[in-house]
């Protein structure tokens, strides 16, 4: 079982990127390929899917974001090409707090989860998330962001390339006028 994968960027595709360490390219699905830049030194860390047709690498940026991923995967009915949805537009903290506070409708804005998987979610995790170290720090959520940014009419696919450019630290207001500056360049 691999742990984690320091390499070089070599390439971006729409839903993995492709790391190269000692002259091997793994390709590892990530919930954001655009988050990368390449040729950039990273560090990934991986979910290695074995099963009759499958052989995959999930890739984190964190440790705390793939033992999240490892907690939603117990849940039944859900699998990693959904977890992964999870990630694209929400942080550890604001998904740990949507279980938490059984925030159902929160769950149910992710790509895929309707109101049984959401309902299955806060049941199976609430009160579990313990192990996953989460910041409360982190200011507001990627998802208000992108939600306000495609009501404005922008693509989902424009957005996700902007929003790891977005300063998490900011107001939402702050972060929408930072957002639009990135999208109209």
């Amino acid at each position: 079982m691999y742990n984690y994968i320091t390499g070089k960027v070599a390439f971006l595709e729409s839903n993995m990127v492709v790391i190269e360490n000692n002259g091997i390219g793994y390709s590892v699905f990530v919930a954001n390929p655009y988050s990368f830049v390449e040729g950039e030194e990273v560090t990934v860390y991986v979910y290695n899917r074995i099963s009759e047709d499958e052989n995959s690498l999930y890739g984190f940026k964190t440790i705390d974001e793939r033992t999240l991923f490892l907690k939603l995967l117990s849940v039944k009915g859900l699998g990693p090409k959904v977890g992964m949805g999870f990630f694209a537009t929400g942080s550890v903290a604001g998904i740990v707090d949507a279980i938490d506070r059984e925030n159902v409708l929160y769950l149910k804005k992710f790509p895929k989860v309707g109101d049984k998987l959401a309902k299955q979610i806060v049941l199976d995790l609430k009160g579990k998330l313990g192990s996953v170290n989460v910041e409360k720090s982190e200011a507001t959520d990627s998802f208000e962001l992108i939600s306000v940014l495609e009501s404005l009419g922008y693509k989902s696919q424009d957005i996700n390339k902007i929003v790891p450019n977005v300063d998490k630290n900011k107001t939402i207001e702050e972060q929408v006028k930072d957002a639009l500056k990135l999208l109209l360049k």
